[in-house]
């Protein structure tokens, strides 16, 4: 027997959730598969197969768990971690990428060719990219079906099916239920538990984490560093524009109402193509795949961060849901406070974004584009000189492509780049690769907040940009959560 598999079967046995989303859990007898944590009885171990992705069971033939509904787990911690091609490759997948672009364009994205792309992955994880994108389509197609009223016909198109067969056959098979049973069978628990009705527009959904998490924190953070008219915090939800793919849309997260292991997350969009980009975008904002025991479980045996870790195990490092975004604001915020940097966002926006054509309250524009920027007059930002030229110098190397911080992007090439940019340093290219690439291991030489935090804390090994960076060594691969406790312990997080 596969020792792994036999690990795997221990998890499922014991139905711990810290492995929902890392693997999936088949049944022979049934013909179904579960996330390990899934309430039934756990079968014999002779009649248990393990994949690693929900698209690999489904491709052996098995149809996902009514019970504990398997593709909703949470994604797996691994594809934040792995810098490698496959890596890469699922954060581009997840992303619709190929959705959008085929096979073809994820592997042009890359620098492989198809038949490469499709050999690594598949010898990996036991699915190519199309069986991963297809089982994605159907989880699209179920959010759907069971938060809106749109025509079946509508849902198909927008999930990114070819034809209405193609996504009834899919309901079918991944389900075992047809579009229609899914949508009558939501409505009567939402009946059941006098669910109040989605208003018309509005996507409305949960999103999974591993426990624990402190979304409190996090959306503090961001509120923090809010930039009027693009984003706005209040009643502890944070809500903000995004610019996607097919058209512009606003979200909204925030805690539940009544408790559970998911953030509700409320969606407006202009073209519902965009829901699996946006569903993704906003996991990698709260870094809701995280596994907080792996990294606090590390971080707890280092003699300066053991204490901040034990007090906050559910610490987050939020990302970003625009690569481009927060790259652009990095270098707007260089040398200043964050609220300096949230007015100078601000003007940025009113001066070159891009209005909503239905505001929505205090949100008003979606930020400027790379494109816009990189055509803007220096003179006329208000901004010293040479900051004002680094920032259309990042907004022409985005705008053109030679630069690339979407999920797919390679972490050490896109840092080098930012280095041997005018105007940008090691502070901004760290900062830009731990939030823009969701990187858990990135480090910001120099910070202000980190070096007074261990001072506080007696790291009498610190001090200067180079003694920290060495300190810091003892804390990969988590040093970007490593920099979030930090920040917490002076209030900047």
């Amino acid at each position: 027997m596969n020792p792994g598999d036999e690990q795997r079967y221990q998890a499922a046995v014991s139905k711990d959730p810290r492995f929902d989303g890392v693997f999936f859990a088949a049944v022979t007898s049934t013909g179904i598969y579960c996330r390990p944590s899934c309430p039934a009885i756990t079968p014999k171990r002779d009649h248990m197969r393990f994949y690693r992705t929900a698209a690999a069971a489904q491709e052996a033939g098995f149809r996902a768990c009514k019970r504990c509904r398997p593709d909703a787990s949470p994604g797996s911690p691994e594809w934040n971690v792995r810098a490698d091609v496959v890596g890469r490759a699922m954060r581009l997948i997840a992303d619709g990428a190929v959705d959008r672009a085929g096979v073809r364009g994820l592997a042009d994205r890359l620098g492989y060719t198809e038949r490469q792309v499709h050999r690594l992955i598949t010898a990996e994880l036991g699915a190519g990219p199309l069986a991963i994108a297809r089982a994605q389509r159907a989880q699209t197609a179920r959010v759907l079906a069971e938060t809106t009223t749109l025509a079946f016909s509508e849902i198909a198109f927008a999930a990114g099916f070819a034809s209405i067969r193609q996504f009834n056959a899919t309901v079918r098979e991944v389900f075992a239920m047809t579009p229609t049973q899914l949508r009558a069978r939501v409505r009567a628990a939402g009946a059941r538990r006098s669910v109040p009705p989605v208003q018309p527009g509005l996507i409305r959904l949960r999103l999974a984490y591993r426990a624990p998490i402190d979304i409190g924190r996090i959306i503090g953070f961001l509120g923090a560093r809010a930039i009027p008219g693009v984003e706005s915090v209040d009643g502890g939800r944070y809500r903000r524009t995004i610019a996607l793919p097919n058209g512009t849309g606003i979200l909204a997260l925030g805690p539940p109402a009544e408790g559970g292991a998911f953030v509700e997350c409320e969606l407006q969009l202009e073209d519902l193509r965009d829901l699996t980009a946006a569903v993704q975008r906003c996991r990698r904002l709260l870094d809701l795949d995280a596994d907080p025991e792996a990294v606090s479980g590390y971080l707890s045996g280092d003699p300066v961060l053991g204490p901040l870790a034990l007090a906050c195990p559910g610490r987050r490092s939020p990302g970003h849901v625009d690569g481009d975004e927060l790259a652009l604001r990095a270098v707007l915020g260089q040398q200043v406070s964050v609220a300096a940097a949230r007015r100078l966002g601000a003007k940025l926006v009113a001066a070159y974004g891009k209005p909503l054509s239905r505001p929505d309250g205090p949100l008003t524009h979606c930020f400027p584009t790379a494109d816009t920027l990189a055509d803007a007059d220096p003179a006329t930002l208000a901004m010293p000189r040479a900051r004002a030229l680094a920032l259309t110098g990042l907004a022409s190397s985005l705008a053109s492509g030679e630069l690339s911080l979407d999920p797919g992007a390679d972490r050490e090439r896109a840092q080098a780049q930012l280095l041997a940019m005018r105007g940008i340093g090691p502070w901004t290219a760290g900062y830009i690769r731990m939030r823009a690439l969701s990187d858990p291991d990135a480090f910001l030489p120099g910070d202000v907040g980190v070096r007074d935090a261990l001072a506080r804390v007696g790291a009498v090994s610190a001090g200067t940009a180079r003694a920290e960076s060495a300190l810091a060594e003892g804390w990969r691969p988590w040093r970007s959560y490593a920099v979030h406790h930090l920040w917490a312990l002076g209030g900047r997080s």
